[in-house]
C-alpha cells in the first residue's frame, strides 16, 4: 500500500474533493486542475492503490469504510454555507424551550447563533459545543456523560444515550455525514449514530442541518431516515430526488442561501 505521505499536492487536493463531494468525475477534475484526463486517471489510481478511493468508469468515489474527514478540514468545507444554515436554523428556535444539539460542524454553527436566545435548556452531545454555549447568558446546559472523542469532542457511549433518553426536547438539531438517494441519514461512527438516534426519538420536532455537499454522499452507518425529520435546512437544493423525498415525507425544506 502506498504511504499517503507520498501523495503529490494535486493528489492530496483530489482526495479532499472526493471527501467533500462523495464522488468525482475525471473530466471535471481535469478542468479544475487544468491538466489532462490521463493525468487525473493516474492520480485516481494512486489514491485507489492506497485504499483511499474506489474507482469507477469515468471517476472515483469515497470508500464507505473511510472515517470522517479531519474535523478542522470539515469545518472549512462549505464554511459560508454552514454559517448561513446556522443563522437560518437559529431563527426557527424560539426562546424558553428544551433543545438538543448533536455533534457536527454545521450544528456547531447553529449553536454559535443562539447567543441572543433566552430561557433555553440545551443538551449538546459535544463538549466543544457545550463550551461555546456556556458563554451565553440565559442558556442552561446539561451535558451527557460518556467517552469524549478526541478528534472533535463528541460524547459517545451507552451512558450518553441513557442520559439523553431521560429528556424530551421540544426541538432537536441534528447533522449527518451524508444523505443517501433513498433518504437514509448516514454517519461513520456507530456510537455517534446511536446518540443521534436517541436525540431524534426524544424530540418533538427534528431539524436536520446539512449543506448541499452531503447530498448523495456515503457513510457505512445509518442514523435514521429523512421521514423522521420535520425540517431540512440547507444552503441550496437542486437535487430533484431529494426535493421529491421531502414532499413525500412532509419535510419542510428551507434554503438558507
Amino acid at each position: 500500500m502506498i504511504d499517503s505521505n507520498n501523495f503529490s499536492s494535486r493528489q492530496a487536493a483530489i482526495l479532499v474533493q472526493v471527501k467533500q463531494q462523495g464522488r468525482v468525475q475525471v473530466e471535471d477534475l481535469a478542468d479544475f486542475f487544468s491538466t489532462t484526463p490521463q493525468t487525473i486517471r493516474k492520480d485516481l489510481q494512486v489514491l485507489a492503490d492506497a485504499s483511499k478511493v474506489m474507482r469507477f468508469h469515468g471517476g472515483a468515489s469515497l470508500l464507505t469504510s473511510l472515517e470522517y474527514t479531519d474535523f478542522e478540514i470539515r469545518r472549512k468545507i462549505a464554511d459560508q454555507e454552514k454559517q448561513a444554515i446556522g443563522k437560518a436554523v437559529a431563527s426557527l428556535i424560539p426562546n424558553n424551550i428544551a433543545l438538543m444539539i448533536n455533534a457536527g460542524t454545521t450544528t456547531a454553527a447553529v449553536a454559535l447563533q443562539l447567543k441572543h436566545h433566552t430561557g433555553l435548556k440545551i443538551v449538546p452531545d459535544n463538549v466543544s459545543i457545550a463550551n461555546d454555549l456556556r458563554l451565553f447568558e440565559g442558556i442552561e446546559i446539561m451535558v451527557p456523560s460518556g467517552v469524549v472523542r478526541r478528534s472533535d469532542g463528541a460524547i459517545l457511549g451507552e451512558t450518553a444515550v441513557d442520559f439523553i433518553r431521560m429528556f424530551r426536547a421540544d426541538i432537536s438539531v441534528i447533522g449527518a455525514a451524508a444523505i443517501s438517494r433513498d433518504g437514509a441519514l448516514l454517519d461513520y461512527d456507530l456510537r455517534e449514530a446511536n446518540v443521534a438516534r436517541a436525540i431524534i426519538e426524544c424530540s418533538e420536532h427534528v431539524i436536520l442541518a446539512a449543506d448541499s455537499t452531503k447530498f448523495l454522499g456515503k457513510g457505512p452507518v445509518q442514523i435514521s431516515h429523512l421521514s423522521h425529520v420535520d425540517t431540512l435546512v440547507t444552503d441550496q437544493c437542486k437535487d430533484s430526488n431529494l426535493i421529491e423525498l421531502c414532499k413525500k415525507h412532509d419535510v419542510d425544506l428551507i434554503e438558507a442561501m
